[in-house]
């Protein structure tokens, strides 16, 4: 073939691919998208740094990056309770290049008790990824409390109504409707006492300052064992790992089934290709694997999990159902 004609060849043959491609979209050889990841990663933490979410996001940090083979940078975007580093998250582009970490309030319970200013739903706008850990809701109690056990105080709390207050970090927070379950299921009336910070609460609770208080097992192991409280029960159906001694508040048979944990999640912009969620997970589940990122989370209270997609959005779906019922016949508004 002479050079002229095979130019002219090559050329019909260069634009009849391209051609293809306007129609199908798929890429011709030498034009297909590089492998992802091709660059950093960006993990959106909604809360400010320090807090639990942060170090957890620094646990999984570095590892994660060593099995993806690119940085993974996190950006602490606070505000409003987490709310606006979660719709920056779903505002992305999904490309894989940005995910969130974030927790059941902000997923899950935002829309519900602040429906006027939350403008995403975390079911359906976000893709979940790797439900990472999690660990129950204790209710505490107040060094100076004469009941001992889950019953006895059960029984108190029912003898009188209105005379026992109960702490926690925010109404509307998953706190908040973890004490307001044990009061609709166990046909009880204590007052409700929102505090900002969990600290502020472990410290006026071990002082006699309140009654009693609904928190992370993990903000408490150190000041129960240290005799500065006392943990009348997890809202679980077993003993968690981190705190054995600690019985289940299902030992009382109204509160059986009052279950509620604090949970840790990835997830992706709404989008995102599949095969990278499924990438991401898979990466995500060797990093829980890693003996010192187990250490970090048991160490911390917290029982790792490493439940994908599919589990994870059946999980999601649960966590709404339960606490949509909550917040209804309470009628629980934060706004």
């Amino acid at each position: 073939m002479r050079p002229a004609t095979a130019i002219r060849t090559y050329r019909r043959q260069w634009l009849a691919a391209l051609a293809f491609v306007a129609l199908s979209g798929a890429a011709p050889p030498g034009m297909a998208e590089g492998a992802w990841p091709a660059r950093a990663i960006t993990l959106i933490v909604p809360y400010g740094a320090g807090g639990n979410v942060d170090v957890m996001a620094r646990w999984i940090g570095p590892e994660l990056s060593t099995r993806l083979g690119q940085p993974v940078v996190i950006e602490n975007v606070s505000g409003a309770g987490g709310v606006i580093g979660t719709e920056k998250a779903v505002r992305a582009k999904p490309d894989g290049y940005t995910l969130l970490l974030s927790v059941e309030s902000t997923i899950v319970i935002a829309k519900m008790v602040t429906p006027s200013t939350v403008r995403y739903d975390g079911l359906v706008d976000l893709m979940p990824v790797t439900l990472l850990g999690s660990q129950p809701l204790a209710l505490v109690g107040k060094p100076a409390m004469q009941a001992k056990t889950s019953e006895a105080l059960y029984a108190e709390l029912r003898s009188a109504p209105g005379k026992y207050s109960y702490a926690s970090s925010g109404v509307g927070t998953s706190l908040h409707l973890g004490g307001e379950l044990l009061k609709q299921q166990g046909g009880i009336d204590m007052v409700h006492v929102p505090y900002r910070t969990g600290m502020q609460i472990v410290n006026d609770l071990s002082g006699n300052q309140l009654d009693l208080a609904v928190l992370p097992l993990s903000m408490v192991m150190q000041q129960a064992r240290a005799g500065k409280m006392r943990v009348y029960g997890v809202m679980s159906d077993k003993p968690s790992p981190a705190m054995p001694e600690a019985p289940p508040l299902a030992g009382v048979p109204a509160w059986r089934g009052a279950n509620v944990s604090v949970w840790q999640g990835v997830f992706a912009p709404k989008g995102t290709s599949p095969q990278i969620v499924e990438q991401l997970n898979t990466a995500l589940g060797q990093v829980l694997a890693t003996p010192s990122v187990r250490r970090n989370f048991e160490d911390g209270g917290v029982t790792p999990i490493g439940a994908g997609p599919q589990e994870f959005a059946a999980f999601l779906k649960n966590e709404e159902s339960k606490f949509g019922a909550i917040v209804a016949k309470g009628s629980i508004k934060a706004e």
